[in-house]
């Protein structure tokens, strides 16, 4: 799906960036003085083909060019334009300004990005974006540094809608210096840096998949996974992990019997060099969600010796710094580092397919907080995985798995969230005009991703499709189910609608009925440039209404926490608010609209964390309250409207809106996926996420996978969509006024 949700729009920056090559050449050319065929020297634009990335130069702050972003098309979407800086640099705080100039800039802003990646700190001045016509002005935006993880920082500027920016005179500095004075940071490498042995292979072209190997390449999976997050060796990044798995596999590939495979086990631990053990009790019991699973190290039948030595890894004394693992900054959901993408090898050869499931199995396996709602015994899908992943005859087919083993989770942040061609081909280059959701178990007709294709497509609202290119809807659901990552069958269903209607031919031909009679028709289809795909998720609605002089409405899609105190002088004197949450925030209004809306502060949510220290282990944090003392606060009903679209920070509001005295929600079942995201990247370029934290209510019932379960259910009919009308909207009214 591309929702578009301030996470995913800062995730479109940080993975089409990370994807990049490195600038190899020392040019600061931030003033885009430096050009070669036209456009400046080491500036990249991604982003829909509408928008015309050009230089000027008549149009300039400074100097002979400016450089402009400007919108052709029929859709609004994005464009950013992007500049990696050469080196890396020592410093606590770096700043990016420039100047901006604009010019009927609608639906959207213009700004500044910056991003120090992998995922370190992110800004493209979401919250304060330039709109409309404006003369030049100066502009900076400025993000906290990390030197030791960072690996590259970009820079440059973005707009977003319709409208023209020009750009211009930018500069970078740190701690108030400018980087044009400033040596690079030289990080001294550490042994696993410099191990380029299979850069290019694995050299290993064939693995054969006996019952033996099979079982071998378990244990192997099992052991490597948990050597790379327990061993305080590969912890100090002494050994690049996935080049001593190229190392190890050809011996245990090779081993005669379990007795001689546990032999080059014990071996190679043994020399992976000593530790010291660890006494210290670390985690409070009475806070623990779960504990790591390490059962099956006395359970696979392994000799006493690798037992007792894998034991013995478990007991060893392990600090915060881990080569492989961090926290991030905050909330503390897992940072996975220096795991390469591997992007050239776009079909990876049998070893790096190998550790392609290796590499996401044990995140799965120590760091997805959500791992005990799996439903499944996850060491089986390991055994199951080999199989498939060695057997994947091209990059589609390995493609695929990838998919499949990722829907195993059933997480709905968990799915592929860079471009990949694979896919794409996969569900369809080409779109209809016709938007699809699932209402009363049957797919329908919502709306138009184009009205003019639209229109001129003879659906109608309403319309229900049964038939798809001579396959029945419940034949394609079948089907698309193991490759749709969710942690629910309606957030399946949704994404899968989305998809339905997607082609790499010119038409697609439906069966629909309409009024009880069944039609046939060839539907054309379009590339994505000329629909507004994402027109469902883009938030159309005012942040506040009143739907009369006793109710109002906040749509949470657009609030802004700087429009609160003007809100509520209209507001507090109503009998019903309706906050509607069917749509993902463009803020973080949480905690100061409950200061309006609660009498004390009141525990809404708990948060469960990992361990470096000891992977695998889940610990509850303390309750976060929302809300203060007010005597003057909300007295009316407030009326919570959440649906499938209803997702992560969406979930996470709704529960902290819920703990109002008089708060009732009503709606269908939310995606059921909420916690700060953790990304990561997978041989083949596959860039990949996880929920990084467990969300509870505070009596530690799950959210994941269940959502927010409604007060009162209401669901869309498809007699009311024929309508046009928001019967979740109107079942509110009829609360509040006591119906």
């Amino acid at each position: 799906m591309k929702n578009l949700i301030l996470s995913l729009l800062l995730l479109f920056f940080a993975f089409t960036s990370y994807s990049q090559t490195k600038q190899t050449n020392s040019i600061l050319n931030l003033n885009f003085e430096v050009t070669e065929n036209g456009k400046p020297i080491g500036w990249k634009d991604f982003g829909n083909s509408d928008y015309k990335f050009a230089l000027d130069s008549i149009n300039v702050k400074n100097g002979k060019y400016a450089v402009t972003i400007e919108f052709n098309g029929e859709i609004p979407k994005r464009k950013a334009v992007s500049y990696i800086l050469p080196n890396n640099y020592d410093g606590k705080k770096i700043t990016l300004s420039g100047f901006i100039k604009t010019e009927n800039v609608t639906a959207g802003y213009a700004g500044l990005l910056m991003s120090i990646e992998p995922y370190l700190a992110f800004d493209n001045m979401f919250k304060n974006g330039i709109k409309g016509t404006s003369d030049w002005t100066k502009y900076e935006i400025t993000l906290d540094m990390n030197p030791e993880k960072t690996q590259q920082i970009l820079i440059g500027g973005l707009l977003t809608g319709k409208g023209k920016m020009w750009m211009d005179d930018l500069k970078v500095t740190i701690d108030g210096k400018d980087i044009k004075d400033l040596k690079p940071f030289e990080k001294k490498p550490l042994p696993a840096d410099t191990d380029y042995q299979y850069d290019r292979c694995s050299q290993i072209a064939m693995i054969l998949l006996d019952k033996k190997n099979i079982e071998n390449l378990k244990s192997l999976g099992l052991i490597w996974g948990f050597l790379k997050y327990y061993h305080p060796s590969i912890a100090k990044g002494t050994y690049n992990w996935d080049y001593e798995l190229f190392r190890i596999l050809p011996k245990i590939l090779n081993s005669e019997n379990k007795k001689k495979r546990d032999e080059l086990l014990v071996q190679w631990i043994s020399g992976l060099g000593q530790f010291t053990e660890d006494t210290v009790v670390k985690a409070d019991t009475a806070k623990v969600k779960f504990a790591p699973d390490l059962d099956w190290i006395k359970h696979s039948d392994f000799s006493d010796e690798l037992v007792t030595l894998l034991l013995n890894v478990k007991k060893a004394n392990r600090t915060k710094e881990h080569y492989y693992i961090g926290l991030y900054a905050g909330i503390s959901n897992p940072e996975f580092k220096n795991e390469y993408p591997y992007i050239s090898m776009k079909y990876p050869d049998p070893g790096f397919r190998l550790l392609t499931l290796f590499r996401y199995w044990n995140i799965i396996q120590y760091y997805f907080p959500y791992k005990n709602l799996i439903e499944e015994d996850w060491k089986n899908v390991l055994e199951e995985f080999i199989p498939k992943i060695i057997n994947a005859k091209n990059e589609k087919e390995y493609t695929l798995c990838v998919l499949e083993l990722i829907a195993r989770v059933h997480d709905t942040h968990a799915n592929f969230w860079s471009w990949n061609e694979v896919m794409n081909h996969f569900y369809g280059i080409n779109y209809a005009a016709v938007e699809l959701t699932f209402i009363e178990n049957k797919a329908v007709v919502t709306g138009f991703y184009n009205k003019k294709y639209g229109k001129e497509s003879g659906m109608e609202i309403g319309d229900i499709i049964t038939v798809i290119n001579n396959e029945t809807i419940a034949e394609i659901i079948k089907k698309k189910l193991k490759y749709t990552p969710a942690s629910n069958y309606p957030t399946q269903l949704r994404n899968i609608a989305y998809n339905l209607l997607r082609s790499n031919d010119s038409i697609i031909n439906i069966e629909f009925i309409r009024n009880d009679k069944t039609e046939k028709k060839a539907l054309k289809t379009f590339s994505e440039n000329k629909l507004n795909i994402n027109d469902k998720y883009d938030v159309k609605d005012s942040c506040f209404r009143l739907i009369n002089k006793d109710i109002a409405y906040i749509n949470n899609g657009s609030l802004k926490k700087a429009y609160l105190s003007g809100i509520w002088k209209v507001m507090e004197k109503t009998k019903g608010l309706i906050i509607d949450i069917r749509n993902y925030p463009s803020d973080f209004p949480i905690y100061d609209l409950s200061n309006y809306l609660m009498p004390k502060s009141k525990a809404f949510v708990k948060i469960t964390n990992c361990s470096i220290e000891d992977p695998g282990l889940f610990i509850f944090t303390k309750a976060l309250n929302t809300g203060k003392l007010n005597n003057n606060y909300y007295k009316g009903k407030v009326i919570i409207l959440v649906n499938e679209n209803t997702q992560s920070s969406a979930e996470f509001n709704a529960m902290a809106y819920r703990v109002h005295p008089n708060a009732i929600v009503i709606g269908s079942t939310t995606a059921g996926a909420d916690g700060n995201v953790s990304g990561f990247s997978l041989p083949g370029g596959i860039s990949t996420m996880i929920s990084g934290t467990g969300i509870y209510y505070p009596d530690g019932k799950e959210t994941q996978r269940i959502g927010i379960v409604p007060d009162i259910v209401v669901k869309p009919t498809i007699q009311g969509i024929k309508k046009g009308q928001d019967e979740l909207l109107q079942k509110a009214i009829d609360i509040i006024n006591g119906h």
